[in-house]
């Protein structure tokens, strides 16, 4: 119902309302709902806050301990107090000790010697089952005191020191089937180098376990360069490279054993053998069978260049001088005549240096002279007297100690 009040009129009118009354009261809301007031009083539409103007020349920036930028300014993350760096403390000295003086030194001159034996029958095999108390040191006739012992087998190390010159076949022909047999009895865990020589050395396969390095090395060996056999040079030179090698080394030398032109004489090489450490030769003789028939036939003289005194001469000094390198270093040589003895030969060379007894000793001469000194290894008994093997039978049994000759002392240098 709708109550119109009229100025006009004394008395109120009832009004009943129709369809049209309806149509105008809602077009009276619509229009009062979209004026201003209407949405002044919606709190969704209300004015956003004015910020606070700032003084000209300012920016906003964060606090002085920094932090992250957030949607209403910076926020502040507290500021860690910085700690003062510790002081370290300086180590503290030995205590004194009374009696002692605080300023000393030490020096230590005594010498360790390792000498590698080789205790072989009559056959050349290998005597094992020694103990430490049946070898006795001797170092220029004083008695040492053993401080090491052991058995040992182990791989070699080794150098093919190998003669090949443009000269008879026959010696170049033992050169290659010597050099090839000793190949056949490396094992996988040997290493081997091939050095061949004439006037001249040239390194042909160096340090490897491959023996097919070897083989190939060797099958470069078609003819001699030259005529020449500088012997004393290529094994002045083998030694110096040998010299920065650690271990046990063996140089396996195949050769005449007769220089003809090095720059080095016979004197500089034997003391350069002499002055060798932990190196042993073994040396295998080339043209024997030759010189045999030529010896015994006269023709000796067409061995040797025209200027040669005496050609028998000549190559009895070269046995001499493979035999001198080979005892002086602990070594063997051989003097085969035929092809048939080179296994024999090698077979005896493997049971020698993989089979060995290691002793060490400090000497008990302290001097630092670089002077040699000779070595003697014996074997005795408990009672300290020389001792005597036998064999399943009862009968003694004839052996021989292998060791080197001796050692030069170290050079003291002022």
């Amino acid at each position: 119902m709708l109550l119109i009040y009229s100025t006009n009129l004394p008395t109120v009118t009832k009004v009943i309302p129709g369809p049209k009354y309806f149509m105008a009261l809602m077009l009276v809301v619509g229009l009062w709902l979209a004026s201003p007031q209407g949405f002044a009083q919606s709190p969704k539409n209300q004015p956003a806050a004015t910020p606070t103007p700032t003084p000209s020349g300012q920016q906003n920036s964060a606090p002085e301990a920094g932090g992250p930028q957030g949607d209403i300014g910076p926020i502040a993350i507290p500021k860690k107090k910085e700690e003062a760096p510790k002081k370290e403390e300086a180590p503290k000295g030995p205590k004194k000790v009374e009696g002692l003086p605080q300023n000393f030194s030490m020096r230590v001159t005594t010498q360790l010697v390792t000498v590698d034996v080789g205790v072989l029958t009559k056959e050349g095999m290998f005597v094992p089952g020694l103990k430490k108390d049946n070898f006795r040191v001797i170092e220029d006739g004083v008695p040492q005191k053993v401080d090491a012992f052991n058995q040992i087998q182990a791989p070699i190390t080794a150098v093919m020191l190998v003669e090949f010159a443009n000269n008879f076949y026959q010696f170049e022909a033992d050169s290659i089937n010597a050099s090839a047999i000793f190949a056949t009895t490396l094992k996988k865990e040997d290493w081997v180098a091939l050095i061949a020589y004439d006037i001249k050395p040239h390194m042909l396969a160096d340090f490897t376990q491959d023996k097919r390095e070897i083989y190939g090395g060797l099958s470069s060996l078609q003819f001699g360069m030259s005529a020449e056999t500088n012997f004393f040079d290529a094994l002045y030179d083998t030694i110096d490279r040998l010299e920065t090698v650690e271990g046990r080394k063996y140089i396996i030398l195949v050769s005449s054993g007769r220089d003809t032109f090095s720059k080095h004489t016979l004197d500089q090489t034997l003391k350069k053998v002499q002055a060798s450490k932990d190196i042993a030769i073994y040396a295998v003789s080339t043209g024997q069978a030759l010189r045999e028939y030529a010896e015994s036939h006269g023709l000796m003289s067409y061995l040797c260049p025209i200027t040669d005194f005496s050609c028998r001469m000549t190559y009895l000094q070269a046995d001499n001088q493979l035999k001198s390198f080979a005892k002086m270093t602990g070594g063997k040589s051989y003097f085969p005549i035929f092809q048939g003895q080179l296994r024999e030969i090698y077979a005896d060379i493997a049971q020698t240096i993989r089979n060995k007894y290691s002793i060490a000793y400090r000497s008990t001469n302290t001097s630092q002279d670089g002077s040699f000194r000779k070595i003697k290894v014996e074997l005795v008994d408990e009672n300290g007297q020389p001792l005597r093997m036998r064999d399943e039978k009862g009968k003694d049994v004839k052996y021989q100690v292998v060791s080197r000759e001796g050692y030069k002392a170290k050079q003291q240098v002022e």
